[in-house]
């Protein structure tokens, strides 16, 4: 008989989180606890247990964890004996799990199978055409917010339909206009914002039992990763889903719910109990990431907050070094530090990607990259995403645009790249279906051709050779000079992109391209801290969150910045709860060593600002700080 290595590593928690077969089970798990560990022994161990694979769904919250429970659940699994390994279980994203469910059932939402899914840029561009059509001032509505704001109603399960009907002030009439516009552009173009692929997902469980049926006889048990980050929408699809047979496991810490401002909402795990009375609670509190002092300073500092779940993370290592602080005169003095102290670790042998640089906001990274820079230290700014850059959006708007002919987006995108002699005047009358002179209707009989054969190419072949086919028929690289670096760089990319499509060829066609058009449209911030990337990491919190290093510097730590003490509305007290769990969450990355870092004087926005020390560095215990050297001194807890 095959040895059970689902067991096998576990500390007393761990195993009894694994060993839970039937009902509803939270585990509160701290950061660095093994959740991913627990998730995928106890997925192997429900095979074990003679649940059939194909019965099981599990959803984490990035393409990044979701590949790496995949490896870990494919190791464990059993290959042979009474239970082989001849399926597997369901593991994805929310968002993945919408695309995918609505590629089956999507008829009555609207959709076809094809359907496109219009990323964050394709989004806002629609939200900006809606707002001119609509005659709004964009200064008054402007696109981000607009986009935000229709997110958030969206994701609240409200229509732009029974939103117009409740609106009676101007300003929500007007919203109510872009927002039906902005619906009757995806509407005809084929396509589901990120919203959608969870709204309309959850419109068909609600308004058709059938398919809600299917599914929950399909998926016997559920597992969910990252419950703090579920937000209103996603509770419901997962609460239906689960309501048949009650085998539902969450995993999560209230401590490290970060994206309220994405709509999540940490009473979810804070109120599981409720919805689900007979739950099983099992608590994890071993840390197997950081050093004492490290562990230390992020329970003294997320004790402050009242809205959790009591625990108190320890670790059976040796101990580590003390934390440093260095208080800047100013800004750059900062960066001059921070850049300076990685360039010793890394003329001392610790490898780049171990090091990483966080900050509370974008703006900070700036100064951060030019001393980088002056220092020859390699680095990458995180957020820069690779599906994301314009060459890269062109090659995947061919495979779009022919797939699904009602993508106008993709299609206004690509028809005169390269130039076809199509411009502005002819794109309109196209895309209205207005009558058009013979030389017009070559040009547009040409192109529509191309699309043709591309698809042709996308429905027979694997995904990286029709991606090839797409490069080579389009004529795109074409409009690169290969001799200029930006050419060069550019090019380098759409190669970049056939190297990435090989991982779908294992997929029938067309099924691998449209997978990959998936990824590319739901890639997260996460997602782009990639291994293949060379040089030190320079990111925000938020994109961190899920992501470990041996050397830590948080920089900007003064008030009104780290906490940000100006984000958003609401309650105060709330709002400062969640910067201190952002905190958190920057000292948990650590594994052995961490710099924190403030400036008195920050130029931003061109003014230069005086600043006190965060408030959350008070919260620290004097005996496991240091001072950095030649910073100046500040008075410790």
């Amino acid at each position: 008989m095959e040895k059970n290595e689902a067991l096998e590593g576990l500390n007393p928690a761990q195993m009894e989180a694994v060993l839970h077969k039937n009902g509803p089970l939270l585990i509160v798990a701290g950061a660095g606890s093994g959740k991913t560990r627990v998730l995928t022994h106890r997925v192997a161990q429900l095979v074990y247990g003679g649940v059939r694979p194909e019965s099981i769904l599990a959803i984490t919250f990035t393409n990044k964890a979701a590949n790496e429970m995949k490896n870990r659940v494919s190791r464990l699994l059993p290959t042979s004996g009474p239970q082989p390994q001849t399926s597997a279980p369901w593991i994805g994203t929310f968002h993945s799990l919408g695309a995918w469910i609505l590629r089956h059932e999507g008829k009555p939402a609207g959709l076809s199978k094809n359907f496109s899914i219009a990323d964050e840029e394709d989004s806002l561009s629609l939200i900006k055409e809606s707002i001119k059509e609509a005659g709004a001032d964009p200064k008054q509505f402007q696109p981000f917010r607009i986009r935000k704001a229709i997110s958030r109603k969206k994701c609240e399960l409200e229509s732009a339909d029974g939103f117009s009907a409740e609106a009676r002030d101007p300003f929500s009439k007007t919203l109510a206009l872009i927002w039906r516009i902005y619906e009757g552009k995806l509407k005809s173009s084929d396509s589901a914002d990120f919203d959608d692929l969870l709204v309309k997902t959850a419109g068909l469980f609600s308004s058709h039992s059938e398919i809600l049926e299917k599914y929950q006889s399909l998926w016997k048990y559920i597992l969910i990763d990252e419950f703090q980050d579920t937000d209103h929408v996603q509770y419901k699809i997962a609460s239906a889903l689960a309501a048949k047979h009650s085998n539902i496991c969450v995993v999560g810490d209230v401590d490290q719910s970060i994206y309220s401002f994405r709509g999540a909402d940490f009473r979810n795990i804070l109120n599981f109990e409720i919805g689900w009375p007979e739950a099983k609670i099992i608590t994890l509190e071993e840390n197997y990431r950081s050093t004492p002092q490290i562990l230390s300073a992020a329970n003294a500092v997320i004790a402050k907050n009242k809205l959790r779940k009591p625990k108190n993370l320890f670790t059976k290592t040796g101990d580590g070094e003390k934390i440093a602080i260095y208080a800047a005169e100013s800004g750059e003095d900062e960066a001059d530090f921070i850049a300076a102290r990685t360039k010793s670790a890394l003329d001392a042998g610790i490898k780049p990607e171990n090091i990483a640089v966080l900050f509370r906001t974008n703006a900070q990274s700036r100064i951060l990259e030019e001393k980088f820079l002056a220092y020859g230290v390699p680095y990458y700014v995180v957020g820069v995403k690779f599906y994301a850059r314009k060459e890269v959006k062109d090659v995947l708007a061919y495979i779009r645009a022919s797939l699904n002919p009602s993508d106008l987006i993709s299609k206004k995108r690509i028809i005169n790249s390269p130039t076809r002699g199509i411009g502005k005047t002819l794109l309109v009358k196209y895309l209205a279906g207005a009558e058009l002179k013979p030389a017009e209707r070559d040009k547009i009989s040409d192109f529509e051709k191309l699309l043709l054969g591309i698809r042709s190419s996308a429905e027979r072949l694997p995904a990286s050779r029709a991606v090839m086919s797409v490069i080579k028929k389009s004529g795109y690289p074409e409009i690169f000079d290969p001799e200029t670096e930006e050419g060069a760089m550019r090019l380098a990319n759409i190669k970049e992109l056939v190297s990435l499509s090989v991982k779908f060829d294992g997929l029938n066609p067309p099924e691998g391209i449209i997978k990959m058009l998936e990824e590319a449209s739901l890639m997260s911030e996460q997602d782009s801290v990639s291994e293949n990337k060379k040089g030190v990491p320079l990111t925000t919190v938020h994109a961190a969150k899920g992501l470990e290093f041996d050397h830590v510097f948080i920089a900007g730590l003064e008030d009104g910045l780290f906490p940000h003490t100006t984000v958003g509305g609401g309650d105060e007290k709330l709002r400062l709860e969640e910067e201190r769990r952002l905190f958190y969450v920057a000292l948990t990355r650590a594994r052995k060593k961490i710099y924190l870092s403030l400036a008195f004087f920050r130029t931003i926005f061109g003014e230069r600002q005086v600043n006190m020390p965060s408030r959350f560095l008070e919260d620290i215990p004097a005996e496991i700080l240091e001072q950095a050297d030649n910073g100046k001194t500040i008075e410790l807890s």
